[in-house]
């Protein structure tokens, strides 16, 4: 690779081919009952993904900037804080965060839940009240947070200090400081790496199955052992993952380009 190169110019024949593959699997849909039947089935659980993956990504987002701003605080506590949270989630494996949050920390929260409203005359709370689905998202939410918060400050830290200096001299706050000079900056900067982490984070949404969520990945997990046609019933569930993050991946260079054009003039 030279620094000439300009990969984005290139036409896109993996694309062609994904659509080619793409229009194949959905010819099967059209023509075999057993795809049709699969695909009935399975796309009752786009909707359960899609709200798994946009509400944990955006706690994660609010969680991860600011551990952003924790980390890059002139008080050390919260610098260490920040960097404790963020090494111990990167550490920990999303499918282990998954079972631990439903099963140890879901628990705990309902017994602290019922410790300070049993006194008051409310009915206890019980763990089986406490759905699956929020269980899931909460463990989907710490574990990207520590990933965006490490954007957010790649990003943060990017902006250079002469602008900073020169608001401070303006007379601007801290906070108007962040809100109008470094943030917007920053998130130029760092809108593909986020749109990135969402894209993972759609793909990572299919984890919410081992906690019996009836996501895309659950279905076909369960129509395919009740049909037996695991390979029809996994070449849909592929493609439904596909033709979301495809079509999220090119939403997202769109967006990238324009923001470069704009930045040109």
């Amino acid at each position: 690779m030279t620094p000439q190169t300009q990969p984005d110019k290139d036409f896109p024949w993996w694309l062609v081919i994904l659509a080619v593959t793409g229009a194949v699997l959905f010819w099967q849909v059209l023509v075999s009952p057993v795809y049709g039947a699969v695909l009935n089935t399975l796309a009752r659980g786009i909707t359960v993904t899609v709200i798994v993956a946009v509400v944990a990504y955006l706690g994660a987002c609010g969680i991860g900037l600011g551990l952003a701003v924790m980390g890059l605080s002139r008080f050390i506590v919260l610098r260490q804080a920040a960097r404790l949270y963020i090494e111990v989630m990167r550490g920990v494996p999303i499918i282990v965060l998954l079972l631990y949050v439903a099963f140890v920390l879901a628990p705990m929260l309902v017994l602290a839940v019922n410790a300070v409203t049993e006194p008051l005359g409310i009915a206890p709370w019980r763990t089986r009240d406490f759905p699956l689905i929020a269980r899931a998202v909460i463990a989907l939410m710490l574990a990207y947070s520590a990933f965006l918060a490490e954007i957010f400050r790649a990003g943060l830290q990017a902006v250079p200090m002469g602008q900073i200096e020169a608001a401070q001299a303006l007379g601007l706050t801290g906070w108007q400081r962040f809100r109008h000079i470094v943030f917007p900056q920053a998130f130029r900067m760092i809108l593909p790496p986020l749109g990135n982490d969402f894209v993972a984070m759609v793909k990572d949404s299919s984890l919410v199955s081992v906690l019996g969520v009836t996501d895309v990945a659950q279905l076909a997990k369960v129509t395919a052992a009740g049909n037996f046609r695991y390979f029809e019933t996994y070449n849909v569930a592929a493609l439904i993952y596909l033709t979301m993050t495809i079509g999220l991946s090119l939403i997202l260079r769109r967006i990238e380009a324009r923001l470069r054009a704009r930045s040109a003039r």
